[in-house]
């Protein structure tokens, strides 16, 4: 039944414009998953190589995560372990520092659906601050004091900083996130693949 209503949801969401005419490249919605992953990935938003291509994390970005989770392309692309939604589905256009935020329609429009359609997923990776803001609770004053707290999450979630080349310098400087999250995350990855 859930795997029906997951192929039927996806699509619905593939063919989403709910934010076209303000995209600067047009709708393409970015989401990945069958019923049986139990595993999800939430991220910001697609970049222009993701929106290009249609696959999710298909960049630098990618390549870091899946190295964090130590899983190979095959393995993070297998849509029956790992699910993959952001918080905004398309291309949100670029900004004075980088990629815009998310489009705020698309997380209303479709994650709970999505995630009631998943229902054995055992573990979310919270990438980056603006899927943190969303399904964590709490104040944080910064990215780093809400991930540094992430045992107060785990085991079912884990967030994350955001992947990117631009925070080679974050990872710098909290040298702790490779020496206890990412040892973490690879055994909780492990366990589930």
């Amino acid at each position: 039944m859930n795997t029906m209503i997951l192929k039927d949801l996806l699509q619905e969401v593939r063919a989403c414009r709910a934010c076209d005419t303000v995209l600067p490249l047009g709708a393409n919605p970015i989401v990945r998953g069958q019923a049986s992953a139990r595993i999800m990935v939430i991220g910001q938003a697609p970049g222009t190589r993701v929106h290009a291509t249609g696959v999710p994390w298909n960049d630098p970005s990618g390549d870091r995560l899946r190295g964090w989770m130590d899983l190979s392309r095959e393995a993070f692309y297998d849509e029956s372990r790992i699910a993959i939604m952001p918080m905004g589905f398309c291309y949100p256009g670029r900004g004075k520092s980088g990629d815009l935020p998310p489009r705020k329609e698309c997380a209303p429009l479709w994650h709970q659906r999505l995630l009631a359609a998943l229902p054995n997923i055992e573990l979310t990776l919270l990438v980056g601050s603006y899927a943190q803001a969303h399904y964590t609770e709490g104040r944080y004053p910064s990215l780093a004091r809400r991930v540094m707290d992430w045992r107060k999450f785990a085991p079912e979630v884990v967030p994350l900083v955001h992947p990117s080349p631009r925070n080679r310098r974050w990872l710098r400087n909290n040298e702790w996130f490779e020496q206890e999250v990412v040892p973490y995350l690879r055994s909780r990855v492990a366990r589930l693949c």
